[in-house]
């Protein structure tokens, strides 16, 4: 993977939970997040953390808005999402990071982006030698309060012949 990546909300947080923010630099050669993903950010996204290593992580650039927020996505996503999903075909950019599934279909199946999930650059660092055990890294990710479906982690260590 490589090119440029728009990121929202809880994949920061969830790699920041485990201390591993620097896979997202490894993988990509920009990441960004829209002012409204730096916001829910700073202000310690849903679950209160992420905001220390996210300040750290100066690599991350914060984009605004070029036009206004497109009315679908307005009325059936929270502001981050629809903000990431925005960014994305503003910039044409090359992926869109994103874990919530209705913002992941729209995503894809509206506009034709290139959807991803945490899970996906977890097993994406593990072939790039960048991380030993993408297992641990979720059950890190679960124990840390961050939700990530069992359909999803099976799907993962299978991928990285972890089961």
């Amino acid at each position: 993977m490589t090119g440029c990546l728009i990121s929202n909300t809880g994949p920061i947080i969830a790699l920041a939970l485990i201390d591993r923010l620097d896979i997202l630099q490894t993988l990509f050669q920009k990441v960004i997040v829209p002012d409204a993903v730096h916001k829910e950010l700073l202000d310690g996204g849903t679950s209160g953390n992420g905001i220390i290593s996210y300040k750290k992580a100066s690599w991350i650039r914060v984009q605004s808005l070029s036009a206004p927020i497109d009315s679908l996505l307005q009325n059936v996503l929270d502001k981050g999402e629809a903000s990431v999903i925005q960014l994305a075909r503003e910039m044409n950019a090359d992926y869109l990071l994103i874990d919530e599934r209705k913002a992941r279909k729209i995503a894809r199946d509206i506009f034709g982006l290139r959807v991803i999930g945490t899970a996906r650059v977890l097993v994406e660092a593990k072939k790039k030698g960048g991380l030993e055990s993408v297992g641990d890294a979720l059950n890190k990710m679960r124990n840390s309060g961050y939700w990530i479906h069992d359909d999803i982690v099976q799907f993962a260590l299978k991928k990285t012949n972890e089961i």
